[in-house]
């Protein structure tokens, strides 16, 4: 099941003709009220959020759902006329998984959609657990700690984070990041990545500084980070 929360019922209608013309179930909210009243009766496989709504702004809700134990992983992808860098950037900060900016093509959307669900659907593959210096990540109960610390990721947080645990000191470039945990590429890619690179070294607190920036390369998880950006 996917839900749409937009107020604008003309897009609302031909978002949810979309999804039903693909096979898959949607259902369709225009107020927040309606949207947490269903979020009680059954939690969605992912969620289309538009940002401008009555009663509560979008990213109040996206950030509810990222502080919800059930919701914390659900896909969210941001559904908004409000596409300028500045705007991507705080709903990527926020939680979304992605975000797309009106007007926006049928199949893209579609695209996305089944690129999100994939990718929040394939379980763990090789090794389910790994430590390097204070981290360790266990794949299995999809869980991160430092120093014996649990912290708490969003889903595509934790599979960049996974990613460079796995290839420990090789250099991963922003493409191969994106291509492997998105599974496409998108306008604004590079700084998508970049943005869950910078949200990933806050909530690692001092183990934030391991994951080291290789200067037009890409990323690494590093023992012996050089000064980066």
């Amino acid at each position: 099941m996917i839900y749409v929360l937009e107020d604008d019922p003309s897009i609302r209608k031909l978002v949810i003709y979309a999804i039903s013309s693909h096979g898959m179930e949607s259902q369709g909210f225009e107020r927040p009220s309606q949207f947490w009243e269903a979020m009680h009766q059954q939690l969605p496989s992912l969620i289309l959020l538009d940002i401008m709504l009555p009663e509560e702004d979008g990213l109040q809700i996206l950030k509810r759902l990222r502080s919800t134990p059930s919701t914390v992983h659900t896909p969210v992808i941001m559904l908004t006329a409000k596409g300028t860098e500045y705007d991507k950037v705080i709903g990527l900060d926020a939680g979304a998984d992605d975000y797309i900016a009106k007007p926006f093509g049928i199949m893209e959307l579609m695209a996305r959609i089944r690129a999100a669900l994939r990718h929040s659907a394939t379980p763990p593959q090789g090794k389910r657990e790994y430590t390097f210096g204070p981290l360790h990540l266990n794949s299995l109960l999809h869980k991160v700690t430092v120093s014996g610390r649990e912290i708490t990721l969003t889903l595509k947080e934790f599979q960049v984070l996974e990613l460079l645990m796995e290839y420990q000191d090789a250099v991963l470039t922003r493409e191969q990041l994106l291509n492997t945990v998105w599974g496409y590429e998108f306008d604004g890619a590079s700084r998508t990545v970049d943005v869950h690179i910078r949200t990933l070294r806050q909530k690692l607190e001092e183990a934030g500084a391991l994951i080291e920036t290789v200067r037009g390369l890409g990323y690494r998880l590093s023992s012996n980070p050089s000064q980066g950006a």
